[in-house]
């Protein structure tokens, strides 16, 4: 069965583009059922045809990218989106994360990322795009010691018994990295990350990676 997308953007060129981009054979697992130029205009076309896939870009007229996706998830809307924009400030990705979004891409990447991104939603896993980070630490430079996150919410960090090595964890998920890439990062095996990233949703009581950042952002542990 193919895959029910809306494309939501403001720019004809760009949504012509995409279009077209959708239609070709890397991408015959989605079907193209509409496009919305504004906030609103999505958010009452997602309501009226259902569709399974949402791509929108962050910053749209009447309603932006954020708030659409924020009143979906507030109504129970089951809807995977992906979030493709311009701007790669963390500040606006957690903003795109905290309100309900899956993936989030940046528009001068190549469409095989896109395929990629689509592929990890068709996994239900959470994906973050080449260059998209959730703080500047991520953006600029490699992770430092986790002390410093540990210091900022000792309260939270002592409630749920979250370790050092489960915080620096925490922030090296936060720079999108795989369980493969942190291991490398902390000469561990994959598999111990895996083990350490169930504990860190056991601890926290979220189910998978977009709530586990959400939590993470909230109690600023990241």
């Amino acid at each position: 069965m193919s895959i029910k997308t809306l494309i939501a953007d403001d720019h004809p060129i760009f949504l012509e583009g995409l279009k077209c981009l959708l239609r070709q054979e890397a991408f015959s697992f989605l079907e193209v059922v509409d496009v919305a130029t504004n906030g609103v205009e999505a958010y009452q076309k997602v309501k009226q045809q259902n569709p399974d896939l949402l791509l929108i870009d962050m910053n749209m007229p009447e309603m932006d990218g954020p708030e659409v996706i924020k009143r979906l998830r507030k109504e129970g809307t089951e809807i995977q989106v992906l979030v493709l924009s311009m701007y790669d400030q963390p500040r606006l990705v957690r903003t795109a994360f905290k309100a309900g979004a899956d993936a989030y891409l940046l528009k001068n990447k190549a469409p095989g990322e896109l395929k990629k991104a689509l592929s990890a939603l068709q996994k239900k896993e959470t994906y973050f795009g080449n260059g998209v980070f959730l703080n500047e630490t991520g953006r600029r430079k490699r992770f430092k010691a986790a002390d410093a996150s540990y210091e900022r919410s000792d309260q939270y960090v002592n409630q749920h018994l979250l370790t050092k090595r489960e915080l620096e964890i925490l922030n090296l998920i936060a720079e999108a990295l795989s369980n493969k890439e942190i291991g490398k990062r902390l000469f561990i095996s994959d598999q111990t990350v895996g083990v350490h990233r169930k504990n860190i949703m056991r601890k926290l009581g979220v189910t998978n990676t977009a709530g586990l950042i959400k939590a993470a952002h909230d109690h600023a542990l990241i």
